[in-house]
């Protein structure tokens, strides 16, 4: 299967999901990222804000904060996205196709700090299917660090097809989520 065709069939899925099973999920997978070893070597974390059907960061971030850790989240600057810290206080507003960025902050710069990766489909060696903007792969290319993705059980593939500027996450974490009661 192509790409544009499986970005299709991945957001289909995504979209059936109800709150409570991204909730659900969500909670699990926050549970396995704060437990992981490149979270807790980490002194900084670069984030992302939630956005649609995407696993929940909100607890995720909190808890990092929480952790003494520093935050930052992504924001699109023309064709570049940078990373700006955040804190408590920080006002976010719909920014970049719809997407939640900080209104203001300063750019982070932590050459170490744990990227924690959206995207639509993974597979179990790190290959990434974004969303089709390049964002995370130019800013990775320009500034490696290590990764980590968060997904739920049917966006891990068995295998994805890549381009050659295609950048692999380090670790993916997964989770199922819970089935509606009928």
């Amino acid at each position: 299967m192509d790409k544009k065709a499986l970005r299709r069939q991945i957001s289909a899925l995504k979209r059936e999901l109800t709150e409570e099973q991204i909730r659900y999920a969500s909670r699990n997978l926050t549970r396995q990222f704060l437990a992981h070893p490149l979270y807790t070597q980490a002194k900084s974390i670069y984030a992302y804000l939630s956005y649609n059907q995407e696993v929940r960061t909100e607890a995720l971030i909190s808890a990092a904060l929480q952790d003494g850790k520093r935050v930052a989240v992504p924001k699109v600057f023309g064709e570049e996205m940078r990373f700006l810290w955040i804190d408590e206080s920080s006002v976010i507003e719909t920014g970049y196709k719809g997407i939640p960025e900080p209104t203001a902050g300063e750019i982070a710069h932590d050459p170490e700090a744990l990227v924690l990766m959206p995207g639509l489909a993974f597979d179990p060696s790190g290959r990434r299917m974004g969303y089709g903007g390049g964002f995370y792969d130019r800013f990775l290319a320009a500034e490696p660090h290590p990764t980590i993705a968060l997904c739920y059980e049917f966006q891990l593939l068995d295998a994805l097809p890549t381009e050659e500027h295609d950048i692999p996450v380090d670790a993916v974490l997964t989770a199922p989520f819970k089935e509606e009661e009928s």
